[in-house]
């Protein structure tokens, strides 16, 4: 339970304790110039004598600073506050993915690849600043009242200004999430991101990791298993997962990092592909929705959350329907006329139709890309003008022998 407390840290009125940990306290406060919440990471007074925590901490408020994202947390300030160290940043209103995992066990797939996408966003503007997160996990992914899904917690995080602060040889991170080169010591790019991010779409999916550790399994077991890709393949961890996703997952967790998905925008790009065309504030409205419907959240939902409509998409007649009217159309007129006409022939009722340009007239009609979009050699104008021959030479007087095959002129008149 959260502990209240009244003090002020600089010019942050601290309302209450939200929770502790080995490295410091996190707190909710109250900045009265702009009057919003904000969350106020204390660091330990005896950690603080530790220049490597100190490092850390001080590098999680930089690095998250410099990232300027709606799925990123944002960092606001930085200070020494009576011999404590203290970072004020983006107070989420909800909870991490891993309360909602426990409410919910698993995720619809849709829902799931809209908050894969909502990540994936956060991630490209993180990688295209030159940082590695490296902390990929439940507690770290925060998701709003109001379906807003945010990376958090840069403490470990990989820049490329300088050395990282862990040595080769040592990996730092939640081994089930962290990728086979971090397991190893290795230095980690963008693609072990995105391993992280496979390992989080799949327990989504399946309500548990692809690679699980246990004290009887040590880390080089884990490492092995990962490398091999042995795991339960998804689509049968997680019965009415989409293919395609499936699929993506698994290009995301292969154990090489060559054989992954090199970027966070190629991932960006297939989850598009699959959930269709979503505004950020549409993917926000509909994974808040899935969120409430499954009580993970208390209270009014209408306070919470904004519905935002989607434009209802433009109805057209198919292609194939729209050429066969139009050709039927002027079949019946080329028909009538002909039967109508004294000579039989077609040239002189066209023309007094106004009809001579009739080719151009039916080209037209259906259109021109029509007419390419079918790859057929013979256009519309053609078939009409071959209508038109045939019903000539159908009628009761057809042209005399000797007469032109387009029926120039009228024919000869009856013997009376």
């Amino acid at each position: 339970m959260s502990t209240p407390t009244r003090r002020t840290v600089g010019q942050i009125e601290i309302e209450r304790d939200l929770g502790r940990g080995g490295m410091g306290v996190v707190r909710l406060g109250r900045q009265p110039g702009l009057d919003r919440p904000v969350v106020v990471k204390s660091l330990r007074r005896g950690l603080a004598e530790d220049p490597t925590l100190e490092e850390r901490f001080l590098r999680e408020a930089r690095t998250a600073a410099s990232v300027q994202h709606q799925n990123v947390v944002a960092v606001y300030d930085c200070f020494i506050w009576r011999g404590e160290r203290f970072i004020v940043q983006e107070h989420v209103d909800g909870v991490d993915l891993a309360t909602v995992l426990d409410v919910t066990a698993r995720i619809h797939p849709r829902t799931a690849a809209l908050i894969a996408l909502e990540l994936v966003r956060g991630l490209e503007e993180i990688h295209a600043l030159g940082i590695v997160h490296r902390d990929l996990k439940p507690s770290n992914i925060l998701v709003s009242r109001r379906g807003a899904t945010k990376i958090a917690d840069f403490g470990i995080a990989l820049g490329d200004e300088g050395p990282g602060l862990t040595r080769t040889g040592h990996a730092v991170g939640t081994p089930p999430y962290m990728a086979p080169e971090q397991l190893l010591g290795e230095r980690a790019d963008v693609r072990s991101d995105l391993f992280s991010l496979g390992v989080l779409v799949y327990e989504m999916l399946a309500g548990r990791v692809p690679f699980s550790e246990s004290a009887t399994s040590p880390a080089k077991v884990l490492v092995r298993r990962m490398q091999a890709g042995r795991y339960p393949r998804l689509r049968r961890a997680a019965p009415g997962t989409p293919r395609v996703l499936a699929r993506l997952a698994e290009r995301c967790l292969q154990g090489k990092p060559r054989r992954r998905v090199q970027s966070a925008t190629e991932v960006r790009e297939a989850l598009e592909a699959l959930v269709g065309p979503m505004a950020p504030g549409e993917c926000r409205s509909e994974i808040a929705a899935w969120l409430w419907e499954r009580g993970v959240f208390e209270g009014d939902a209408a306070e919470h959350t904004v519905a935002v409509p989607r434009p209802a998409p433009r109805r057209r007649r198919p292609l194939k329907l729209r050429w066969a009217a139009a050709v039927a159309a002027i079949g019946l007129l080329v028909t009538g006329a002909a039967a109508l006409s004294p000579g039989g022939g077609s040239g002189g009722w066209l023309a007094d139709l106004g009809l001579a340009g009739a080719p151009g007239l039916i080209q037209g009609l259906v259109g021109p890309a029509d007419v390419a979009d079918r790859g057929d050699a013979s256009g519309p104008a053609d078939r009409a003008a071959g209508l038109a021959r045939v019903a000539a030479a159908g009628t009761p007087e057809a042209a005399p022998e000797g007469a032109s095959a387009a029926g120039a002129g009228p024919g000869p008149a009856a013997p009376r």
